[in-house]
């Protein structure tokens, strides 16, 4: 490879409206492998019992300062230049999405395989991870476009997604006008749902009347700080009112036992699976040893 990042490449990308990635037909996968597995890290300084407790009882936790101000802003330059040369699956125009950053850029590889979040990850949901994917998020200056609420367990192929979970890393401050992300704490408990439409404010609370009632939480960051949310935790992104884009870096963690479910998914379309069968390393690398 020459130079940090790659050429991404992805044909026949038609999708469902406010479904992003899911609907998408074609992917294909960049030229970066899978850094090895890591060795758990102690992370008692950045999450506690209480902080354990809290995400599996709400499905969401605050961790600050996962990473440093320094590396976020380093973080944030290598993503402004990888978001120049790939693509951007979503095609909304509510945010910019960039999947799988990590098999394309070399920094942005460093961030989805750091040990330290995977290590909180495990922490958290309390088995061995293995990533499903990663991606950009960006929403642009003056975007009032909001990313409605939703769930992302619905969309993904594989079982075990019930006890998945993403870290949602700053790389910039992100108050509230600026594309904070809000959750409804408890919500990962319905496992039950359909698959909801990003671009609809209501389509959440059509498939659920009862959440319309239920507590929300506004998650404010600063760089370098992140959430922890499950699979199933509805949550939502404010419009970005402000002047400058919005940088988050996603890191998707699975079960490292889940399986292929069939379901159609931008990853693991290409990949030829059957039914039942572990999500194999070589696209979905354990991330500890």
């Amino acid at each position: 490879m020459t130079g940090s990042t790659t050429t991404q490449t992805q044909q026949g990308m038609g999708s469902t409206p406010g479904m992003g990635m899911a609907g998408r037909e074609s992917w294909s996968a960049g030229a970066l492998d899978p850094l090895p597995p890591s060795a758990a890290v102690d992370v008692s300084s950045l999450i506690g019992p209480d902080d354990v407790a809290a995400y599996r009882r709400d499905g969401v936790v605050r961790v600050k300062g996962v990473i440093s101000a320094e590396r976020a802003e380093r973080y944030r330059a290598a993503a402004d230049e990888a978001r120049r040369k790939l693509v951007d699956i979503n095609g909304t125009g509510m945010f910019t999405q960039v999947l799988q950053v990590w098999q394309f850029d070399e920094a942005m590889r460093e961030l989805t395989f750091d040990p330290t979040l995977a290590s909180v990850a495990a922490e958290l949901s309390g088995e061995p991870v293995r990533l499903w994917h990663d991606h950009m998020l960006i929403k642009e200056p003056h975007n009032d476009r909001a990313t409605e609420f939703h769930q992302d367990g619905p969309l993904w192929s594989y079982d075990g997604a019930e006890r998945a979970l993403s870290a949602w890393v700053a790389l910039v401050d992100v108050p509230v006008e600026r594309g904070c992300m809000t959750f409804i704490p408890g919500s990962q408990k319905r496992t039950d749902l359909r698959a909801i439409n990003l671009a609809d404010e209501v389509d959440l609370f059509v498939a659920a009347p009862e959440m319309t009632w239920d507590k929300r939480v506004t998650i404010p960051l600063q760089a370098g700080d992140c959430t922890f949310h499950n699979a199933f935790t509805g949550h939502m992104a404010t419009p970005n009112r402000t002047d400058d884009p919005r940088f988050a870096h996603v890191v998707v963690y699975a079960p490292k036992s889940s399986t292929f479910n069939g379901r159609k998914h931008i990853v693991t379309d290409p990949l030829g699976l059957s039914v039942g069968q572990t999500l194999p390393d070589e696209a979905f690398p354990p991330l500890l040893v």
